[in-house]
């Protein structure tokens, strides 16, 4: 018989994120949680259900695309650089959600690296650069570094609610 495993607090609770700065610490803790949650949320999620969309809500694949493509857009906007072909390609590509056998692993695998690749990204973030201006988007509306990751962090958030919701629905065949 084993022993069940002792449930850890939410990353907030956890202590600091290492090399992380500390104004940057919510951030973290924001993405990791996000992660966790999507990992134990979809753990042998069906492909064929990436797709479904109940009553028109975003579908979980569309999700897991969007979560990645924020998170490297809004890193791109606070390094001061413009999206690339490949990122506005990404963006216009976020609702082709495959079904195929693998795929869940695969957008989720994605998801994942985007998450460290930022979380990389922010230990590299003086905290001085805070404050900075940062244009965003084709019309450079106004925004600062810490406006771009603050909102990585909860547009991540939300969407991740989105998605444990309709992954829930989808599983229970209540579409």
């Amino acid at each position: 018989m084993t022993t069940p495993a002792t449930p850890q607090p939410e990353f907030w609770l956890r202590g600091p994120v290492p090399a992380v700065p500390p104004l940057l610490q919510p951030v973290a803790h924001a993405l990791l949680q996000a992660r966790q949650e999507v990992e134990t949320a979809l753990q042998d999620f069906p492909d064929l259900l990436l797709a479904a969309r109940p009553a028109g809500v975003a579908s979980v694949g569309f999700h897991l695309r969007h979560l990645a493509g924020v998170l490297n857009r809004m890193q791109t906007y606070a390094c001061y650089q413009p999206l690339s072909a490949a990122q506005l390609a990404y963006l216009a590509a976020e609702n082709d959600v495959p079904t195929t056998p693998g795929s869940s692993i695969a957008l989720m695998a994605h998801f994942y690296a985007t998450v460290g690749a930022f979380l990389e990204y922010l230990s590299t973030v003086p905290e001085a650069t805070l404050p900075e201006f940062r244009p965003v988007g084709r019309a450079g509306l106004p925004s600062t570094v810490v406006g771009l990751l603050v909102h990585a962090a909860e547009h991540t958030t939300r969407h991740v609610g989105q998605l444990l919701v309709t992954a829930r629905v989808v599983q229970a065949g209540l579409i």
